[in-house]
């Protein structure tokens, strides 16, 4: 591709944002904490420790026996704990003994897969005048459990209930769980949290929540507001999120480039993501929130990407943002010097080099819905998988990414169905479970006795839960009736959202009672985006799922200066609750959603 010169853009005006830009401007491999500058208010310290807080286990004549079975649970070997707890004399045990043992029971039965049983022991053990060190343990555990269902309002309270008795050490791990909770949780159901609250602390949890969620405000002006109304919050200490860094004077930002291929073989995709950003910030500048100038950039029409940013730079652009493609992030990747940092709209692996401005890296990976499928099985008690996979490189990515998180979690991949073309997919998941082996037995016991048997094949019973890892919804539409036709239709189905295409379809009455993950943007958020886009008419809303990753860039791109709390930044975006890791590459937690009479609902 050439580049004939000079390039004419399109430019935007716009009116009123402030955007800091200070923390990527040398950043090397991760982002590094700033100290707290000077506040307008009063913000309490950290407590160096509250009352009990050592919360050391009460002495026991039977504490080898207990370690043995916490080791063992550790390493999810609960046949190995329950015998350790079986040899103790129930005759002998103080009534701290019984309290630690059935905790461990409840620990037992979680890792076995019967979360039930396991809420069922531990709130048994709730009340007052408890040990401390037991009470602390057990109401870890409990909200351990509720956040793993997905009960993220109950996580968010329990949270704020021990992080009452936490120790000081403790706090900040708590402090950013709990609002992890929160950003989960939609408007509509903080409001309604916030209405019924009324204890004073976890009332600022949710205001703070509500604040955060409304993009379309002055949240600046509101943190502070509620930092002055709460100053002895927990939140107000450190607060959550990245929101802290908010509250920090910070330079204008004046011009921001959108590197994009709009023509070409991908213009569809980077007219998809344009749209999904300019109806963010015309959304933005209709309530005063937007001053700098957008500058377009059609990357089709330069001969590198290396080209196309020389000219935003030469265009006066603080913050570039793209390109698309994985080939073009790679080259400005290896850029020896970048003088203004980038969001980039893909991810590659490799690690950041030192030195130059950041390059952060926002991506529809599918890898990060593999694990999040796995965290939402294993909440629900499944630990013994079947995976159903293509061949070839992506089916190979997305079973590693499911594995390594179902193995952290303590699940069991027990079969993998792995098929590489239509024809062979009965023969593929047939023989994953076990079917064709209890034929053969079949056949072997017919020709002992010389007779015809009676015989109805069996599959294998020692799973509990299929991850279907389809491409696309014909794949899952042909697979998902195989499953019961192979006698496994009654185990749960867990797929990402590969095998929806974002449009309506009456076929997908086949994929009736599969759950899966999806975007926040296909499940409800952001409608007035949406009508935005559908009303343009430029046909870009049938690559629905692009629109929000265009919306996304914007949300970043007003909210750059959080990314400075490095791992603690978390947004509530179109695309999933977004979070970084150290390669600056942007993490998406997607909501869990089902098919029902063909349609995409939440659960």
């Amino acid at each position: 591709m050439t580049h004939s010169a000079p390039k004419q853009a399109l430019r935007f005006s716009l009116l009123g944002l402030m955007l800091p830009l200070l923390f990527l401007a040398g950043c090397g491999s991760a982002p590094e904490q700033e100290t707290t500058p000077e506040q307008p208010i009063n913000v309490p310290q950290e407590p160096e420790g509250q009352p009990g807080a050592a919360l050391i286990l009460p002495p026991s004549e039977f504490s080898e026996q207990f370690s043995t079975a916490e080791a063992n649970l550790a390493r999810f070997n609960w046949m190995s704990a329950a015998t350790a707890l079986e040899e103790l004399p129930a005759e002998q045990l103080s009534a701290n003994d019984r309290v630690y043992m059935q905790y461990l029971q409840a620990r037992i039965a979680w890792t076995r897969g019967n979360p039930a049983r396991a809420s069922a022991i531990l709130e048994q053990l709730d009340y007052p005048g408890m040990n401390p060190a037991l009470q602390y343990r057990i109401l870890n555990f409990r909200r351990h459990i509720v956040e793993m269902r997905g009960d993220n309002l109950a996580s968010a309270q329990l949270g704020d209930r021990i992080l009452r008795m936490a120790p000081a050490s403790d706090a900040p791990a708590l402090r950013r769980s709990i609002w992890r909770d929160l950003e989960r949780l939609g408007n509509a159901d903080l409001q309604k949290a916030l209405d019924a609250a009324t204890d004073t602390q976890w009332r600022g949890w949710l205001q703070l929540a509500l604040i955060d969620q409304n993009q379309l405000t002055d949240s600046r002006l509101e943190l502070f507001n509620w930092r002055s109304q709460n100053p002895a919050h927990p939140a107000a200490i450190d607060m959550p999120g990245g929101l802290g860094h908010l509250l920090e004077d910070s330079p204008e930002l004046d011009t921001v480039a959108l590197l994009l291929p709009l023509s070409g073989r991908l213009s569809p995709a980077g007219k998809a993501v344009r749209d999904g950003y300019m109806a963010s910030y015309y959304a933005a500048r209709s309530n005063g929130l937007a001053s700098h100038e957008v500058v377009l950039l059609d990357t089709h029409t330069y001969d590198s990407a290396t080209s196309a940013y020389d000219d935003a730079l030469a265009q006066g652009a603080d913050l570039v943002v793209g390109p698309l493609s994985k080939a073009a992030v790679s080259e400005l990747h290896a850029r020896p010097e970048r003088t203004v940092p980038i969001l980039a709209l893909n991810r590659i692996d490799a690690a950041q080099p030192v030195g130059g401005s950041a390059l952060v890296q926002l991506s529809l990976a599918p890898e990060d819905e593999a694990g999040r499928i796995a965290e939402l099985a294993f909440g629900q008690g499944a630990r013994s998988a079947l995976v159903v996979r293509p061949a070839g490189a992506w089916g190979s990515k997305m079973e590693k990414a499911l594995r390594e998180r179902w193995r952290e979690l303590g699940g069991r991949v027990a079969s993998t169905a792995t098929f590489e073309s239509r024809d062979k997919y009965s023969a593929n998941i047939k023989n994953s479970l076990g079917l064709s082996a209890s034929e053969q037995r079949a056949r072997d016991v017919r020709n002992m006795l010389a007779t015809n048997i009676e015989f109805t094949a069996r599959r294998r019973q020692d799973l509990d839960v299929v991850f279907l890892l389809a491409r696309s919804g014909a794949e899952a539409r042909s697979l998902k009736p195989l499953l019961a036709f192979h006698y496994a239709g009654g185990l749960p189905v867990y797929s990402t959202s590969s095998i929806y295409s974002g449009i309506p379809d009456n076929r997908d009455r086949d994929l009736d009672g599969i759950n899966l993950v999806e975007t926040p943007w296909l499940l409800g958020s952001s409608p007035g985006l949406r009508v935005a886009i559908a009303a343009g008419d430029t046909g870009s809303d049938s690559y629905t799922r692009l629109n929000a990753l265009g919306a996304d860039a914007y949300l970043l791109q007003t909210n750059f200066s959080r990314l400075q709390a490095g791992p603690d930044a978390l947004l509530r975006g179109n695309t999933g609750l977004l979070s970084m890791d150290p390669r600056l590459r942007i993490e998406r937690e997607l909501p869990l959603a089902t098919f029902d009479g063909g349609e995409l609902k939440n659960r």
